[in-house]
């Protein structure tokens, strides 16, 4: 896994907001696209620009040809010149070869529900760009340089969120993109820099006269896993930040808790060496660094505590071993998801150097569909081990001192402290568990004339994880302000005051600085974040903490580049 950058734009992906960036291109072509290079062409406008490698270019026109003399010798090919799934055994003559392209956009014209994200959109159409680049589609060079020209004026197709069950890819999600792309009818609508207008009139804007595809063309646009692939792409980079900010929230409560490092000594870790758990085990040992609210008791002392227990309960205790498999699956979905970016996902492939064509299923979303399941569970792992955090630290018979419910000012009778947000808490909690069930292993299995029998669900899988990242979002805030406040109280249990900038660990101080700021309520030595509930509306504070975790602001750029890379393990 690469490091957890903390440097993200999650779930305000509908405002996306075109502004190209300065930075050098993405090279499509060149090498191999990471999910970060994905992210910097789909949310922050960085430019991509195709390889000018000759041999690469040459092929892609040498596909072209190889499909345009196949035709005319009345090759059979599958999609070229048979129709298509359970029609493949009509015979489609050379006269009809172009139509054939060209009516496929037509009756894919089905999509239903709501626009998915833009930035989804975009992703996909740079993996389309990235799965042509080989040269084993048969698509001309002119429709790769189309896509890049829309993803560098920030035009961006409409793409509904129904309609594939990733079997022979995502047809209809793809069809709209082609649609808009060659300007098939101005039915087709395409966002233009936030204005939303119709395919047509965005071609006349950029100067370009509306594309009759060729044989092969629509075929190879829409046979592919390009789009539930760039929602994964998105939602990899979001979850990877999220699992460094539930990591910081973990932190947060350990000293409120005034919890051990002991259970992060390394001689522990190297005795059951998995990658994961290793990791999660030196990063608390940074997170917590030079903390003054914690126990230190890295030396292996361990000391009576009157009616504590001697050692911490285990969502303290065992958290690099909870963690640990959520941190190597992550880790085992980007590897599985940075192989689809760069897979050529299409049907039937061409093989120059053979002058061959071959017929297979490389656009089955099955890695896509079983790969979202997974991280969906993964989160809702995530949320399971922070709510018994919450719930530790709101419950006095085990919060080693602090107030029921993280109440303020004690000395006032109508006071509930944190008790509600609790609560919104437990209602979130849940719905990620649900959303951890699995749907690649659901029906049908009887699609399009029992051609498509098997489907791997990967577009609504990969729609069901963004659901899931959105909402884990929000979670991730109440966890946080339960953390801030128990730091405030343990401060002044253990020294006096509230002001707990200067017991914190350097490594949350700046996460706590950070929140704080965003809500309006700075550090002070006389109160801790939250002193009598009438003072604040609780709901204000979430929205505005979710707002600045969406935009990656201050909160996600207090911790950037604190949390190491697994290779650092």
């Amino acid at each position: 896994m690469n490091t957890v950058s903390l440097s993200t734009n999650t779930t305000q992906k509908t405002a996306f907001s075109f502004v190209p960036s300065s930075d050098d291109a993405v090279i499509v072509g060149d090498r191999n696209l990471t999910v970060e290079e994905v992210i910097s062409v789909a949310r922050y406008g960085k430019q991509v620009r195709l390889t000018d490698d000759p041999e690469k270019l040459g092929n892609i026109q040498a596909s072209c040809d190889y499909i345009h003399n196949a035709v005319e010798s009345g090759e059979p090919i599958y999609g070229v010149t048979t129709g298509f799934g359970g029609m493949a055994n009509v015979v489609i003559s050379p006269e009809s070869a172009t139509l054939l392209q060209n009516n496929l956009m037509w009756y894919h014209k089905v999509g239903a529900g709501k626009k998915i994200p833009l930035v989804d959109v975009r992703a996909a159409m740079l993996l389309r760009v990235n799965s042509h680049i080989s040269g084993a589609s048969g698509i001309r060079l002119e429709i790769l340089k189309r896509m890049l020209i829309f993803l560098n004026a920030g035009v961006t197709p409409h793409v509904c969120e129904f309609g594939s069950i990733g079997a022979s890819g995502d047809l209809t999600p793809l069809a709209y993109i082609t649609g808009a792309l060659i300007g098939l009818n101005s039915s087709y609508t395409v966002d233009f820099n936030g204005e939303e207008i119709n395919a047509l009139t965005a071609l006349k804007k950029l100067n370009l006269e509306p594309l009759h595809l060729l044989p092969k063309e629509g075929l190879a646009m829409m046979n592919g896993t390009s789009v539930m692939t760039g929602i994964a792409a998105n939602c990899v980079y979001d979850t990877k930040n999220l699992l460094g900010l539930s990591m910081a929230a973990h932190a947060l409560a350990i000293q409120g808790l005034n919890g051990t490092n002991q259970s992060f000594h390394p001689f522990i870790h190297k005795l059951k060496p998995h990658s994961g758990q290793k990791w999660a085990a030196d990063q608390m040992l940074n997170l917590l660094e030079g903390s003054q609210l914690v126990r230190d008791e890295l030396n292996g002392a361990h000391n009576y505590r009157g009616k504590h227990p001697i050692q911490d309960r285990y969502s303290l205790r065992c958290l690099p071993q909870y963690m640990g498999p959520i941190v190597d699956g992550l880790d085992q979905i980007q590897k599985q998801i940075e192989v689809e970016i760069n897979s050529v996902t299409d049907n039937p492939l061409i093989d120059l150097e053979n002058q061959a064509s071959y017929h297979g299923g490389n656009f089955l979303g099955q890695y896509i569909g079983v790969g979202m399941d997974q991280l969906r569970y993964y989160i809702g792992l995530l949320a399971k081990h922070l709510d018994v955090q919450i719930a530790y630290l709101v419950a006095p018979e085990f919060n080693n001192g602090l107030s029921a419910s993280l109440v303020g000012n004690t000395d006032r009778v109508v006071n509930m402290g944190l008790k509600g947000l609790q609560i919104t808490g437990n209602s979130i909690m849940p719905l990620l568990t649900f959303y951890g069930n699995s749907i690649a292993d659901r029906f049908p299995t009887h699609a399009e004339q029992y051609n498509q029998n098997i489907n791997s669900q990967g577009f609504a899988s990969a729609n069901l994880a963004r659901q899931s990242v959105e909402i884990f979002q929000q979670y991730i805030v109440i966890a946080l302000m339960f953390g801030v406040q128990s730091v405030d109280l343990r401060t002044y249990k253990n020294f006096g005051h509230y002001d707990a900038r200067a017991t914190l660990s350097p490594a949350t101080k700046d996460l706590y600085l950070a929140i704080r700021n965003v809500v309006g309520q700075p550090p002070s030595a006389e109160r801790p974040y939250i002193w009598d509930d009438n003072e604040q509306a609780l709901d204000e504070h979430i929205a505005k903490i979710a707002i600045d975790i969406a935009n990656g602001g201050q909160i996600v750029q207090a911790i950037n580049n604190l949390l190491l890379s697994l290779d650092n393990v």
